[in-house]
């Protein structure tokens, strides 16, 4: 009777017009028959009773309730997910009234109001496309309706008021990852053009309606899928004028996401005119076109096809065809450029390709270019307006445009435009996407650090250009703080920088211009400097003249700006780069340089004084932590222990190293920075931590140079027992302090003093029998020997004095109570305790000089070859680890008031430079050390 009544009622809806608003008065009645038929597989009225439902809906929208439409939703969403999962399958005709029904729904005005119908449109509408995509397509007219209920869900997502963000992402994300690879497969396999079409028109609806956000979104998504290739292949299959006036309407949609501001109206205009096939235009490109609207119209076109195809490596055709094609156009058609027939929007496409191709053929293989079109291309450029970083820019377009010298001074041009944009908006040019052709200034840093191009050339070459203009000195300020950028990004382009000359070109600045009587000023150039010493390597320093006289000013603008024993920030940062030039004097750089710092008498003056200051302050110095005081005190320091090192590499022979010990009657006044080790040890004992760790390495430098020259000379000291004995106090002191960094230098130094043989019979015994050195090694023996406790940080912890025992266990005649600490059961104990994880360098030391001592047992040298053979395969695994790890150097200096992270950066410098014989030099160096005590513990060991 229900089957009956339907089917009537089907044919009385189809045969009266008058009768189908009639039937909406039993629509209530509708619903559930539908929910009942729909539930049953195949039913046979199921069509008739979604036909009858899509007419109530279309013809009398208003007498469809809230409630009955969600019944409605329900039942077409489980149509859908149980046709996709196969537990019921669907007939075309009814798959096909489903979809539109779902449709008529979608467009009622009280759709927007069900909270749960974009969730539901959004899985009903992606089960309909992927229900039909199939290879081949076998139901051509249900991918057709599930394509229109797609593009309706897209549609309804952007409603009156608001945008429903997840159910657009939805459909954007079916088109990608299901549409997009199905259309790329099964083009070759379709025969009817009307499936083609209709994904077409469903792209361009989604590109046309969505957001602007959304838009640019899945241009992208088309772009980055190869789909200027793919359009090309419809065209080729087919080549009919609708397809064709679609495929080209559709990529000016998508060039206008790509690029943005109705970019690709160019495309829309020429699409009548367009030829189907690439090679065609690529005929056409070379054509002359003189007066010819159409032609100028298609060239330019297809001009913007190629250059935004070839931002996602698309190639339309061979490299060597499209490269003779844009020489051809420019040969014949490069006076409508000069003209103004022609916008500067295509001279910048035609630049970009041009470059683009010729950097191609240079990369893979060598492709014929035309020297003449060559030589058009660089007229052009040279005298018209064009703005390279107007819009993107392919990598290998621009550098070959930086590798070209006879362009240099207008693309040193474009990338001041470059800055003064980025200045304005930040890092990125456009805000389009994230592909990769996008240049910003990581691109920019990169091209400049790289050696075939003459990137770091054009910021020179700018910045001397800005020099001879009037009224650039905001510009020259611009350049200056994005050249520092650029060294944030990539610290190897200070190389480059160097090697084409930086510093003549700041030299100039400083010297014939009036840029840096504004402070300000001084303080750029000053980071700029700073930056390129600290990431620079020595052998590109080679223009010792042009550092020479900027060195002048620095000492010139710090003498001056001191103010009794501080100085401000501007003074320090000056002290920073006066310290990297005597850094980079101890690699053979900057000889000269780093003579004018060290024989400058006024600064010696200034920071004996200074230091004088501090060393009277005695205890209340500690609290001058967080004051300028104590900030310009680590300076300096930091400074006298740069200048310690360049005298040994520069002035070697001429500086008496004992004189920095005890100061005598008629030692005259030294001409360099001369600080005392008696006042380095006040620093160290009465400062606060940060001024100890600066002094510590400061007292171990200048007591290893005095060690070197007794060695190389046998001086006698020029000190007393007395002075040397308060020397040996601060330093016992600090064994045990609780940064490891200060207590193994003081403990280092305090090695050096014991291991000076010259002394006289009475201070060895002094050394011999000092009770603290005593205490110092029993405490390392009972905190070893413990059960259980020699973890690997308990062991770094009593790294400084491992390195007492040992300067102990070396001296002439070894203090006879050390044979009572290190007895049978402390070894034992000691063995006990270490394994393959935990073994330094500084234990593998001490137990070597245990054995040359004779205090271990044939049994206790077994037992350390073993854990030495397993600590030494524990390192090797670890270093294979650890060598696949990048290490993220540390950032530049940006802004002049980050005093903290220059100080950072200088005493990593100075760590990194102190004595061999500590292992502070980083995580590698210190596993290579302990390899090689390992290694002489071995070896001593096989000759007992």
């Amino acid at each position: 009777m229900v089957i009956s009544c339907l089917r009537v009622l089907g044919l009385l809806s189809i045969a009266e017009q008058a009768f189908r608003q009639r039937l909406a008065v039993g629509f209530p009645t509708l619903v559930p028959v539908l929910h009942y038929v729909t539930e049953i597989p195949f039913h046979p009225v199921q069509s008739h009773a979604l036909k009858l439902v899509w007419s109530c809906i279309s013809d009398c929208p208003g007498v469809v309730s809230r409630s009955q439409l969600e019944e409605l939703v329900l039942v077409l969403t489980g149509m859908f997910s149980k046709h996709i999962t196969g537990e019921m399958g669907m007939l075309p005709e009814n798959f096909s009234m489903a979809c539109s029904t779902f449709v008529a729904i979608l467009k009622l005005p009280s759709s927007h109001g069900l909270p749960t119908l974009a969730t539901s449109v959004q899985e009903s509408s992606s089960n309909a496309v992927l229900s039909c995509l199939c290879l081949p397509p076998k139901h051509p007219d249900q991918l057709l309706y599930s394509l229109y209920l797609l593009k309706e869900a897209h549609a309804y997502s952007h409603g009156e008021d608001s945008i429903n963000m997840e159910l657009a992402n939805g459909v954007i994300e079916v088109c990608k990852i299901h549409l997009i690879p199905w259309l790329r497969r099964v083009m070759d396999e379709v025969d009817e053009e009307d499936i083609i079409l209709g994904v077409l028109e469903t792209f361009h609806s989604i590109l046309l309606q969505g957001s602007d956000f959304q838009a640019r979104k899945f241009a992208e998504i088309l772009a980055a899928s190869s789909w200027f290739s793919l359009s090309f292949g419809c065209l080729g299959l087919f080549p009919s004028e609708k397809i064709k006036l679609r495929v080209y309407l559709m990529l000016g949609s998508v060039v206008d996401g790509v690029l943005g501001n109705d970019s690709g109206q160019p495309i829309r205009d020429a699409a009548p005119h367009m030829a189907s096939d690439p090679l065609d235009l690529l005929f056409l490109l070379g054509e002359k076109s003189s007066c010819d609207l159409d032609l100028i119209s298609c060239q330019s076109a297809f001009l913007l096809i190629l250059y935004v195809s070839s931002l996602y490596d698309e190639r339309l055709a061979d490299e060597k065809q499209v490269l003779a094609s844009l020489e051809q156009y420019i040969l014949v058609n490069s006076s409508n450029f000069l003209n103004g027939i022609t916008n500067s929007v295509a001279l910048t496409q035609l630049v970009h390709l041009y470059g683009l191709f010729r950097g191609i053929s240079k990369m893979s293989y060598q492709i014929p270019y035309s020297p003449e079109a060559e030589k058009l291309i660089f007229h052009l450029i040279v005298e018209k307006d064009w703005e390279m970083f107007s819009s993107r820019v392919h990598r290998t377009a621009l550098n070959w445009l930086f590798q070209q010298e006879k362009i240099s001074g207008p693309m040193s041009n474009q990338v001041l435009n470059f800055f003064r944009f980025n200045n304005m908006n930040g890092n990125q040019i456009i805000d389009h996407g994230i592909n990769k052709s996008l240049i910003d200034l990581k691109v920019i840093a990169e091209l400049v650090a790289e050696e075939d191009n003459l990137g770091a050339a054009l910021l020179v070459c700018l910045l001397r250009q800005l020099q001879e203009r009037e009224g650039q000195e905001h510009e020259i300020t611009l350049v200056m703080n994005r050249i520092i950028e650029i060294l944030n990004i990539c610290p190897a382009a200070s190389d480059r920088l160097c090697l084409y000359g930086i510093a003549n070109a700041i030299h100039s600045l400083y010297y014939y211009s009036s840029y840096f009587l504004s402070p300000q000023n001084f303080v750029t150039s000053a980071l700029l400097i700073f930056n390129t010493l600290r990431s620079v390597q020595p052998e590109t320093l080679f223009d010792d003249e042009a550092w020479l006289p900027l060195t002048v000013k620095m000492l010139e603008f710090f003498i001056a700006t001191m103010s009794a024993d501080t100085c401000n920030h501007d003074g320090l940062l000056v002290i920073g780069i006066l310290a990297l030039i005597l850094h980079h004097s101890t690699n053979h750089a900057l000889p000269e340089a780093s003579k004018a710092i060290l024989l400058n008498t006024s600064l010696a003056t200034t920071i004996k004084n200074m230091i004088n200051a501090a060393c009277s302050k005695g205890p209340a110095l500690i609290e001058h932590e967080e004051t300028s005081t104590g900030r310009t005190l680590i300076f300096v320091l930091i400074l006298y222990f740069f200048s310690l090192r360049s005298l040994y590499s520069l002035l070697t022979g001429t500086v008496e190293w004992h004189n920095f010990l005890e100061a005598s009657i008629g030692i005259e006044q030294h001409q360099y920075i001369c600080i005392r080790v008696h006042d380095l040890c006040r620093l160290v004992h009465y400062g606060p931590p940060p001024l100890k760790l600066v002094a510590s390495h400061c007292l171990l430098e200048l007591l290893t140079r005095i060690s070197d020259q007794r060695h190389t000379k046998t001086d006698e000291l020029k000190c007393s027992m007395g002075y040397l004995k308060s020397v040996m106090a601060v330093l016992e002191g600090l064994v045990f302090y609780a940064d490891t960094r200060i207590s193994i230098n003081c403990a280092v130094c305090l090695s050096m003093i014991m291991g000076w043989e010259s002394l006289g019979l009475q201070e060895t015994r002094v050394m011999r029998d000092d009770k603290w050195c005593r205490l110092v090694v029993e405490e390392l023996a009972l905190s070893l020997a413990a059960p259980g406790l020699a973890s690997r940080s308990i062991l770094n912890h009593h790294r400084p004095a491992a390195q007492v025992a040992i300067a102990l266990l070396r001296l002439g005649q070894v203090p006879t109570w050390m044979k009572s600490v290190f007895d049978g059961s402390c070894i034992s104990g000691i063995l006990e305790n270490l394994s393959a994880s935990n073994v330094t360098a500084e234990m593998a030391q001490l137990f070597r000089e245990l054995l040359r001592s004779g205090y271990l047992r044939e049994e206790e040298i077994s037992g350390l070859n073993r854990v030495f053979q397993a600590c030494r395969k524990h390192v090797y695994i670890d270093s294979s680890k650890e060598g696949n790890t990048k290490e993220h150097p540390e950032k530049v200096v940006s802004i002049p008031n980050d005093i903290g992270k220059i100080c950072k950066l200088l005493i990593c410098i100075m760590s990194s430079d102190s004595s061999p014989s500590i292992s502070s030099e980083g995580v590698l160096s210190g596993k290579k050390r302990l390899l090689e005590e390992i290694e002489l513990f071995f070896q001593e060991s096989a000759e007992k």
